[in-house]
C-alpha cells in the first residue's frame, strides 16, 4: 500500500525540522579512505562510534590498507578491536574482506551497491552508509536501531525487519533526502529521543509524532 499524502507531508516537515537542528550531518566515524570507512562501519555493529573512534587510530596505523589487513594475522586485528565488541567475528570479516578486495578489486570498495552486501561483513546497512558517506550517493535509506526506533514512534512504519522499514521509509521520503535521513535521525534519537528517557516535552517534533508522550499543555499528535 503506497503511502497517503499526509504521511509524506509529515515526513517532509520531519526532515525540514531535524536538518533545521542539525544542518547537513557528517559521518560521525573517523576514516581517510573508502575501505577504512567500511571497516569503521563494520566495527560499529553493538558498538558505540565513540568506541569505534578510539580503536580505529591505532588499528589504521598498522594496517593502513587493505593489503596489509589481507596480510594480517587475525589473532592480532582480534587484540586491536576487542574492546568493539564480538571481535573475532568482526576480525575475521574483515580479513576475508580484504582478501577478497585485494584479489577481485584492487583492493579497493567497488561503486556498485549490487556488490557491497555480497562481501564479507557488508550487509545492507554498511553497504548504504558506504554508498552515501564515501561516494555521495543514496540508492537506500541505512536503517539502524535509531532509525527504526523513532521511524515506529513517528508513524513511518510497524515492523521491526530493517529491510521493511528501509522499504517503507523510501516511499514516504523523497529520495533526495535519503542520504541525511539516517543521520539526522540517529542524532535526534541520541539528543532527545533517548530510547529509555525521551525528552519529549523539549523535542522540536513534538506537534507532529504521534508516538510521543504526553505533553502538559498539549495534544497528542495524530497518527
Amino acid at each position: 500500500m503506497k503511502p497517503d499524502k499526509s504521511l509524506k507531508a509529515r515526513a517532509r516537515k520531519v526532515f525540514a525540522l531535524l536538518h533545521a537542528e542539525f544542518g547537513s550531518p557528517a559521518c560521525p566515524l573517523t576514516f581517510k579512505t573508502t575501505e577504512q570507512l567500511a571497516v569503521a562501519v563494520m566495527l560499529s555493529a553493538q558498538c558505540t562510534d565513540e568506541r569505534v573512534n578510539l580503536v580505529t587510530p591505532a588499528l589504521f596505523a598498522r594496517f593502513p590498507d587493505m593489503a596489509a589487513f589481507a596480510a594480517a594475522d587475525i589473532r592480532e586485528v582480534e587484540k586491536l578491536i576487542y574492546s568493539t565488541g564480538f571481535y573475532r567475528n568482526k576480525a575475521k570479516n574483515i580479513v576475508a574482506l580484504a582478501r577478497i578486495l585485494v584479489a577481485e578489486y584492487g583492493g579497493k570498495i567497488p561503486r556498485d551497491f549490487s556488490i557491497l552486501p555480497t562481501l564479507p561483513g557488508i550487509g545492507r546497512k554498511t553497504a548504504n552508509v558506504v554508498m552515501a558517506e564515501a561516494f555521495n550517493e543514496a540508492p537506500g535509506i541505512t536503517v539502524d536501531t535509531h532509525v527504526k526506533r523513532i521511524s515506529k514512534l513517528l508513524g513511518f512504519t510497524k515492523s521491526d525487519n530493517a529491510v521493511i522499514v528501509e522499504r517503507e521509509l523510501m516511499q514516504i521520503f523523497p529520495k533526495v533526502m535519503w542520504r541525511d535521513l539516517p543521520l539526522l535521525i540517529i542524532f535526534h534519537g541520541r539528543k532527545t529521543c533517548i530510547a529509555r528517557r525521551p525528552a519529549c516535552a523539549v523535542c522540536v517534533l513534538k506537534k507532529i509524532c504521534p508516538g510521543r508522550q504526553d505533553v502538559p499543555g498539549q495534544k497528542k499528535a495524530r497518527p
